[in-house]
């Protein structure tokens, strides 16, 4: 089926924000189907019997499958194009958050089983949602945005995903509260297969390919390349060329550093006010919810300044500027909330640290876009596998933490990452193209 509706560049909403839309919706419906777990892991820890670091073990599964698939999922999104890569990963998170839902209660002698089945299905949860944002974080954006208009759409994405988080919160606690933790997988777990629905329906790999998209957006897209995005696509090999690139090594580290602050949120931050400050279960359903609306304001001031200082002081220095100031602020925020001695108080500080590090994100995905060009799938998947990396160490660093020093000193080890994530931005010039002959105007838009 073919979408149809007039759109013209400077008239109405341009067909590629409205795919704009449909990756946000994207970012809305992963994150409510991978954050359910960290949510309802309370009451199923108390049901199945599980330690933190059994939980942990459980968590950190979706982390490592996440961080594997990413480069592999960069590639092979590559080859089958935005439109069926997207449609068959959201249908893939639909059958796995229903088998979750199907786990047994516990039986005697056999936790070690249900330990592993659950994290074995969180490994998979990872691997099928690990190439979602390097296909539309960095392909398929690539493709349907001009160049230095990357960072907004990007930090759109970001908006969905953390509104996404905010609503598990309070939902997935309510849930588990009214009709327990199983059923609250199986009532969510058709999001997954609508937005399949809606993404295969609407969306097409590219502006060219797409029968609502006018000549005057097309050519405000292909505008400062002598390469239109719709042809680019990365060569044979591309990921070992990426490898090789100085400037994603060290986006790719820089990312690590900034996602460890991140996946203490979104790993363990339910819990922590659980039992830290010592919220009720649904209570702190919605305090756990305004770090996250936070992180939303945080992601899209990010890519709105992001796109404005490109343009006024070029590449480099825009996100410097960005990247290593906000990550800094994220330290001063996580150390400030780790020693608050109010529970309000600390989640106050905690909705800052986030809108904080939620800044910097988009910086890091149009840094990588404007490295690697044609090979943006590929370099966006090396990078946020540095990114997610950093979530399985925390899966099982945080409990191990908590376990022996608490939990003040376990939240406050993620300012030591920020400030290494700040320091790695001064050293980063996302003004320097792979290869010019392949990406002439990319790294040059400002």
């Amino acid at each position: 089926m073919t979408a149809t509706g007039g759109d013209t560049a400077g008239r109405g909403i341009g067909v590629r924000w409205r795919i704009c839309g449909l990756m946000t919706l994207a970012g809305f419906v992963a994150y409510l189907l991978r954050t359910n777990m960290s949510v309802a892991g309370a009451p199923m820890a108390a049901e199945l019997g599980l330690t933190h670091v059994q939980l942990g073990v459980v968590l950190g599964g979706f982390a490592w499958g996440y961080a594997i698939f990413q480069l592999p999922g960069g590639v092979l999104g590559d080859r089958m194009g935005p439109r069926r890569a997207v449609a068959g990963m959201a249908l893939s998170w639909a059958v796995l958050n229903l088998l979750v839902g199907l786990t047994p209660a516990r039986t005697a002698g056999f936790t070690a089983l249900v330990v592993g089945g659950l994290a074995l299905l969180r490994f998979l949860m990872g691997a099928a949602q690990a190439p979602l944002f390097p296909v539309i974080g960095g392909g398929a954006l690539c493709r349907w945005f001009p160049v230095s208009g990357w960072a907004l759409p990007n930090a759109m994405q970001n908006v969905g995903l953390t509104f996404g988080a905010a609503a598990t919160g309070p939902m997935i606690a309510w849930l588990s509260g009214t009709v327990g933790w199983r059923a609250s997988f199986l009532l969510t777990a058709p999001a997954g297969a609508a937005l399949a629905a809606a993404w295969w329906w609407y969306v097409r790999d590219t502006p060219a390919e797409h029968a609502a998209v006018s000549r005057a957006e097309l050519e405000l897209i292909r505008a400062g390349r002598k390469t239109g995005p719709t042809d680019d696509h990365a060569p044979p090999g591309a990921w070992r060329a990426v490898l090789r690139n100085r400037e994603v090594r060290l986006l790719t580290a820089g990312y690590f550093c900034a996602t460890y602050v991140f996946n203490f949120f979104f790993n363990w931050l339910f819990l922590y006010l659980i039992e830290s400050r010592g919220f009720r279960l649904l209570e702190g359903g919605w305090y756990a919810a305004a770090p996250w609306i936070a992180g939303a304001v945080g992601a899209f001031a990010g890519g709105w300044l992001c796109d404005r200082l490109w343009r006024r002081i070029g590449a480099r220095s825009s996100c410097r500027a960005l990247g290593a100031g906000g990550l800094a602020l994220t330290a001063v925020c996580l150390l400030i909330a780790a020693g608050a001695t109010h529970p309000v108080v600390a989640v106050a500080w905690l909705s800052l640290c986030l809108a904080a590090q939620q800044l910097t994100d988009a910086v890091y995905w149009a840094g990588a876009i404007s490295v690697a060009g044609p090979r943006a799938s590929v370099a966006c998947g090396v990078m946020n596998t540095g990114g997610n990396v950093s979530g399985g160490v925390g899966a099982l660093l945080v409990p191990l933490l908590v376990d022996r020093f608490g939990w003040g000193p376990a939240l406050a080890s993620g300012a030591l990452f920020a400030l290494g994530g700040a320091a790695l931005w001064l050293i980063t010039a996302v003004d320097r193209p792979m290869a010019e002959s392949l990406s002439p105007a990319v790294g040059r838009a400002a």
